[in-house]
C-alpha cells in the first residue's frame, strides 16, 4: 500500500502587503496590511484549538516597504519585517506549532535569521521563463527567476529544509515548465534541501477588494469541513484571462513524470482544492497533498482545502493510505538541518515523527561502543543479556556489528533447530472485528456501527472450518475483537463448533486480552478460564496482545489494554494448566530500544519460569490504516531494521525458546526467506485467511500454499518441514 502525506497546518497572513504586481495574485495588497501582535496570539491559539502542528506564514513580497507598515513594525519594537515574522516564530513554537514561513525573496542573512526559529521554510520558484517578466510578472522584480533561484540556492547553503514549485498555466510552454523543474533539481543536486515540489495548477480567482482573504478562506473550509462532498476544486471559477494556458489533465501527468525522473527522493505535492484530477495525479506518481489547512487557502480563499477525513475516503478507493508529516520532512528532522531550539520541540511533542536511527528519539542515551559486541559473544553463549546489552543491540547501526550479529544469530539457531525449516498448515479465522479497546496501532478492530465491522455467522465460521479441513490443515487458529456482547460461554461455543466439525484439529486460540476479558465477564480466575476452554476444546493459546511489554509504551500505543504484569499473570496461567503459548512482540513503531529490551527480560524470565513457550514471533508494525501510523507519522520499518531486530530477538532468547518465526504477512515472503539467515528456523503458517495485519495495510497478502513455503526454504539452502502447532514434524520434504 502507498502511502500519500498532507501537514495538518493553520495559515497566518500575516501581511499581505506586497511590492510585486502579479496578474494572477488575489492575495497581494498594496495598501498596508499587518496583523497586530495581540491578533497573532488569538490565531495561534485558534491553531492550537484546532489541532495544527504546522504553522505556515504566508507574506507578500517586502511589506515594509510601504511606510505605514515600517512605522508600524518600528512602534512595535522591530527594524524590519523579518523580525516581527520571527516573533511570531516563536510565539508559535511557545504553543508547540512548527513554523514554516514562506516570505518571498530573502538576502542569505534573512534567511539565516528565519532558520532560527523555523522548521523549514518555502519559495516557489513559479517558472524559469524570463519572458513572463512582460506579462504576467511585469512591475515585479523579485519574481524574476535569477532572483528566486538565487534565494532557493542560498537555503541549500544555509541547509533549511525547503519547499519550491512551479505555477503551471500563466502564459508558459511546457518546455519552460520542464526547464523549471530542470533548474529545481540542479540546485537540489548541490545541496539536497528541496524537500518537496509544487506543481500548482493557475486557478483564476474573483476580486477581494475590501475584504480579508483570511475571513472568506476560512468561511470557505468551514463550510466545506462540515459538508460530505468529495475533495476537489470549487465550481465558482471565474472564466481564463487572455493570457493565461489552459491546463489539461496529460499537462499535469507530464509533469509528475518528469519531477520524478528529475528528483526522485524528493516529495511531489499536489494540491487537492484546485482540481478534481489530484487523486489521478497521485496515481501517476504525486505523494503529497500539502497543507489541508483549517482555516482554509489564503492563496485560494474561495477554493478550500478538502479535510483529511474526506482525502481519506477518496484514497481508500484507490488502496492509498492517506498519513501526517510535519512540515519537516523525516530525514530533515536532524541537528544538521534544524536549529536545536526547534528540533527541541519537535522532540517534546512530535517524536514519534522522527525517523529510527538506532539510540532513540525521545531522548539520547549514550552505549559505549563496546557493549554490542560483548554482547553478541554473550548471546552466541545463550547467556542471559543485561537491558543495556539488549539496548546495544537493537539501537546497532554499524553494518559490521550487524553482520555480526546475523552470524551469531544464524549459529544459535543451527545449534538449536538444526538445518530444518517448518510451518504449519493451518487457517486463521478473525470471527468479528467488533472492538471496544481503541488501541491506536490497530486497523482491525470497529466500533458496532462501523461500516467495516464484520462478525461471522456460526454457518460460514464452520464453512470456513470445513475448509481448513479439506485444505488439509492441523491447526485453526482464532482471535476476535473484543466484542462488548460476548460472554465465556459465546468463546466457549466458538471453539465447540470447531470441534463439532473436525474434531482431531488443534485449535490456537484467545489471546491474553481476550482471555483477560472473559475473567471480567465471568468473575473467574484464568485458571478457571482456561480450564473451561480446555473442556471446550483448547489446545493452545498465542501470546500476543503483547505489543512491547512495557508499561509506558502500552500507555502511549493500547492504554485500554491488559498492563504487562497481567499479561504475564494470563499466560503463566496458561502453562499452569497445562496448555503451550507462543509469545510475540510487535515493533517499528514508537517504542525505543530500552523499552524493547525490557520485552525481552521480561519474556525470557517467563520462560525460564514456566518453560511453556513453543516459539516467538517478531510483528513489525503495518502503519498505514491504524490511528497510528496516520496520524503520528510512523513509517513502516525497512527491511534492514527488521532484519536486524530479528537476530537481536534471537540473541536475546538465548537456549531458552528455540523456534523463532517469520512473519511473512507483516514482512513479506521474500524478506522472511531472507531471515532465515538472521536466526529464525520457522515461517509460520498458511493462514487461509488474515484481517488484522490485511486491515491495517500489509500488501503482502494474506495466503501461501505449502509449495511456496517449501521453495522459500529451499531458496535458503535448508530443509523444509510441515509441523504441528507444538512443533511435532509431520511431514519433511
Amino acid at each position: 500500500m502507498r502511502r500519500v502525506t498532507f501537514s495538518r497546518n493553520y495559515t497566518l497572513s500575516l501581511s499581505r502587503t506586497c511590492r510585486c504586481y502579479c496578474k494572477y495574485c488575489a492575495f497581494a495588497t498594496h495598501q498596508a496590511h499587518l496583523y497586530e501582535p495581540d491578533q497573532v496570539e488569538r490565531r495561534l491559539d485558534e491553531a492550537v484549538r484546532r489541532n495544527a502542528k504546522e504553522l505556515l506564514i504566508l507574506t507578500g513580497e517586502r511589506p515594509e516597504v510601504h511606510p505605514e507598515v515600517a512605522a508600524r513594525l518600528q512602534s512595535w519594537g522591530h527594524q524590519d519585517f523579518v523580525s516581527y515574522v520571527t516573533w511570531a516564530c516563536e510565539r508559535g513554537l511557545e504553543r508547540g506549532l512548527l513554523p514554516h514561513t514562506n516570505l518571498g525573496v530573502l538576502e542569505p542573512e534573512d534567511l539565516a535569521r528565519l532558520r532560527e526559529t523555523t522548521a523549514s521554510q518555502g519559495l516557489m520558484l513559479e517558472s524559469i521563463s524570463e519572458r513572463l517578466m512582460e506579462t504576467v510578472h511585469a512591475g515585479s522584480p523579485s519574481k524574476h527567476p535569477a532572483e528566486r533561484l538565487r534565494t532557493i540556492e542560498a537555503a541549500g547553503e544555509l541547509r533549511i529544509p525547503f519547499t519550491s514549485g512551479i505555477l503551471v498555466g500563466i502564459g508558459e510552454t511546457e518546455d519552460e515548465r520542464i526547464a523549471s523543474l530542470q533548474a529545481l533539481a540542479a540546485v537540489n543536486e548541490r545541496h539536497g534541501h528541496i524537500q518537496e515540489v509544487i506543481l500548482q495548477n493557475f486557478v483564476p480567482h474573483p476580486s477581494y477588494y475590501g475584504r480579508e482573504v483570511a475571513e472568506v478562506a476560512d468561511e470557505a473550509a468551514r463550510e466545506r469541513w462540515a459538508a460530505a462532498a468529495p475533495a476537489g476544486a470549487s465550481d465558482a471559477v471565474p472564466d481564463l484571462p487572455d493570457w493565461a494556458t489552459p491546463i489539461r489533465l496529460d499537462d499535469m501527468k507530464l509533469l509528475v513524470r518528469e519531477c520524478r525522473r528529475l528528483m526522485p527522493d524528493v516529495g511531489i505535492q499536489i494540491p487537492p482544492n484546485l482540481s478534481d484530477w489530484w487523486v489521478d495525479l497521485v496515481e501517476e506518481g504525486a505523494t503529497d497533498l500539502g497543507g489541508l489547512s483549517a482555516n482554509g487557502d489564503h492563496i485560494s480563499p474561495e477554493q478550500p482545502f478538502p479535510s483529511p477525513h474526506q482525502v481519506r475516503k477518496q484514497l481508500k478507493e484507490r488502496d492509498y493510505a492517506l498519513t501526517e508529516r510535519l512540515c519537516t520532512y523525516p530525514q530533515y528532522l536532524d541537528p544538521g538541518w534544524m536549529d536545536q531550539s526547534v528540533l527541541d520541540v519537535v522532540k517534546l511533542k512530535y517524536w514519534s515523527f522522527i525517523p529510527r536511527k538506532g539510540s532513540g528519539r525521545r531522548s539520547e542515551r549514550p552505549i559505549s561502543a563496546d557493549v554490542a559486541p560483548r554482547a553478541i559473544e554473550k548471546g552466541r553463549r545463550g547467556e542471559a543479556l543485561s537491558e543495556e546489552e539488549l539496548t546495544a543491540l537493537f539501537a546497532e547501526a554499524r553494518p559490521e556489528v550487524v553482520e555480526q550479529m546475523r552470524v551469531a544469530a544464524d549459529e544459535l539457531r543451527a545449534e538449536l533447530a538444526g538445518e530444518r525449516v517448518t510451518f504449519v498448515i493451518n487457517r486463521n479465522i478473525n470471527f468479528t472485528n467488533i472492538c471496544i479497546v481503541g488501541c491506536a496501532f490497530c486497523g482491525f478492530g470497529q466500533g458496532r456501527r462501523s461500516p467495516d465491522a464484520y462478525h461471522v455467522t456460526p454457518d460460514d465460521f464452520q464453512a470456513r472450518v470445513q475448509e481448513a479441513v479439506d485444505y488439509g490443515a492441523t491447526e485453526v487458529c482464532m482471535q476476535g475483537g473484543i466484542h462488548p456482547d460476548y460472554t465465556l460461554e459465546q468463546y466457549g461455543r466458538w471453539l465447540q463448533l470447531v470441534k463439532e466439525v473436525a474434531p482431531e484439529i488443534h485449535l490456537h486460540a484467545y489471546s491474553p486480552m481476550e482471555i483477560h476479558f472473559m475473567c471480567e465477564r465471568s468473575g473467574r480466575s484464568p485458571e478457571a478460564v482456561f480450564d473451561y476452554l480446555a473442556e471446550c476444546g483448547l489446545g493452545s493459546t498465542p501470546g500476543t496482545a503483547a505489543e512491547v511489554l512495557h508499561d509506558g509504551v502500552r500507555a502511549r500505543i493500547s492504554p485500554n489494554k491488559l498492563p504487562v504484569a497481567r499479561w504475564v499473570e494470563i499466560i503463566e496461567a496458561c502453562h499452569r494448566s497445562g496448555l503451550r503459548s507462543t509469545s510475540t512482540v510487535m515493533f517499528g513503531h514508537i517504542e525505543e530500544p530500552w523499552e524493547l529490551a525490557r520485552h525481552m527480560r521480561v519474556v525470557r524470565e517467563l520462560q525460564e519460569r514456566t518453560g511453556g513457550i513453543t516459539e516467538f514471533v517478531p510483528l513489525s508494525f503495518i502503519p498505514f490504516n491504524t490511528l497510528l501510523g496516520r496520524t503520528h507519522g510512523v513509517e513502516e520499518i525497512s527491511r534492514e531494521e527488521n532484519l536486524k531486530h530479528t537476530a537481536a530477538f534471537r540473541l536475546a532468547l538465548g537456549r531458552t525458546i528455540t523456534n523463532l518465526q517469520a512473519s511473512w504477512v507483516k514482512m513479506g515472503l521474500d524478506a522472511a526467506t531472507e531471515s532465515l539467515r538472521w536466526g529464525v528456523n520457522d515461517l509460520g503458517g498458511t493462514l487461509m485467511e488474515e484481517n488484522i495485519s490485511r486491515m491495517a495495510g500489509s500488501y503482502h497478502g494474506v495466503r501461501l500454499d505449502p509449495p511456496e513455503l517449501i521453495a522459500a526454504a529451499r531458496a535458503a539452502g535448508r530443509q523444509p518441514a510441515q509441523r504441528t502447532t507444538l512443533y511435532e514434524i509431520v511431514e519433511t520434504y
